[in-house]
C-alpha cells in the first residue's frame, strides 16, 4: 500500500533545481539524472525540479523522433515515478520529449509526480521556439512538436488544485513560454505562488535575456521562480546556457548554478515572505486584465 501523500508545510518549502547536461541517448543520460535527484533528496529537498528535455536532446529532427518514447515506455518517466515514491519527495520533471500515439509530432511535456509515485499534473509547452538568431542559428520546434493549448496551476498536497486553500501552488511553464508575460500574470491570478520555468536556453539568448526575464516574471507576479536548466555542450550543434536559478518574489536571486556543469541548487521558500512582497506592491490586485486585450 502506498504511504499517504506528503503534506508540505503551509509556510516553508525546500526547493531543489537540478542542472543537467544531456546528450542524444536517453539511456546514457539516466545515471546522472538518478544521482542528482538522490543528492537533492539527501540535502532535504521536498520539491525537486529538473530541466526541459531531461531525457535527451537530439542533434536533429530525425534523431529526436527516433529516440522519443511514449509515456509508458520512457525510462526517465519510469525512474521519476519510482524515485519520488522511494525518496518521499515531490518531483517536477521539467519536461520530457514524449511520443504521442497516432501523431507525427511529439509533446514537450512537464510532469508533476507526488510522493506516492503518481502523476498529479501534465503540462505541454504552449509557445514553440521558431526563431532565427542573429548568428544564423535556426530553430523550428513546430516542425517536431505540437503546442499545448491550456495553462495550468497545480497544488502540492492531498488536493491537486485548491487555489483558495492553504499550501503551495505551481504555475507551469517551459522555456520559451518565459517570453510571454501575459501567461504568468494569468497563472498568478489563478493562484500560482511558484512559477516553474525549466529550460534549455541557447547560449546566445541566455547571455542576453535569461536573468532579466526570469527576475521580471518574479517581480511582476510576486511569485517565486524555479528555473532548472540544461547546461554546456550537448552535440556539435547545440549548447545550453546553464545558470539554473531560484528567484524570490522581490526579484532576488536565492541560488544560481554554474554556466556549464551539472549540479543541484537549493533554497528555502517562505509563504509569509511571498505574502509580504505582494502586500508591498500589490500588482495582482491593481492589474486591469480586461484593458490589456
Amino acid at each position: 500500500m502506498p504511504s499517504p501523500a506528503l503534506r508540505l508545510p503551509d509556510e516553508g518549502l525546500k526547493l531543489a533545481c537540478l542542472q543537467l547536461n544531456v546528450g542524444g541517448d536517453p539511456a546514457a543520460n539516466l545515471p546522472a539524472f538518478d544521482a542528482l535527484v538522490r543528492q537533492a533528496a539527501r540535502q532535504g529537498a521536498q520539491l525537486i525540479a529538473t530541466p526541459e528535455c531531461s531525457n535527451f536532446i537530439g542533434e536533429n529532427r530525425s534523431a529526436t523522433l527516433a529516440a522519443a518514447r511514449s509515456e509508458g515506455q520512457d525510462e526517465h518517466l519510469k525512474s521519476g515515478l519510482a524515485l519520488a515514491q522511494e525518496l518521499g519527495v515531490w518531483l517536477l520533471l521539467g519536461s520530457l520529449i514524449i511520443k504521442v500515439p497516432g501523431r507525427d509530432t511529439l509533446a514537450n511535456r512537464q510532469f508533476l509526480i507526488d510522493p506516492n509515485g503518481q502523476i498529479r499534473a501534465r503540462y505541454d509547452k504552449i509557445h514553440l521556439f521558431d526563431v532565427t538568431l542573429p548568428g544564423g542559428e535556426v530553430y523550428r520546434e513546430s516542425q517536431t512538436y505540437a503546442a499545448g493549448g491550456e495553462r495550468l496551476v497545480s497544488g502540492l498536497g492531498p488536493q491537486l488544485a485548491s487555489h483558495a486553500g492553504k499550501g503551495w501552488h505551481l504555475g507551469h511553464a517551459i522555456c520559451f513560454d518565459l517570453r510571454f508575460p501575459q501567461l504568468f500574470q494569468a497563472l498568478a491570478r489563478d493562484g500560482a505562488q511558484i512559477l516553474t520555468l525549466p529550460s534549455a536556453f541557447t547560449q546566445t539568448t541566455g547571455q542576453a535575456h535569461w536573468h532579466p526575464l526570469l527576475r521580471a516574471r518574479a517581480i511582476e507576479t510576486g511569485c517565486y521562480v524555479c528555473a532548472p536548466a540544461q547546461a554546456g555542450q550537448h552535440n556539435a550543434k547545440r549548447q545550453s546556457y546553464g545558470h539554473s536559478l531560484i528567484i524570490d518574489p522581490w526579484g532576488r536571486i536565492l541560488a544560481e548554478a554554474s554556466a556549464d556543469q551539472p549540479g543541484v541548487i537549493l533554497a528555502e521558500l517562505s509563504l509569509q515572505y511571498l505574502k509580504d512582497c505582494r502586500a508591498r506592491i500589490p500588482t495582482l490586485d491593481l492589474s486591469q486584465p480586461d484593458a490589456y486585450l
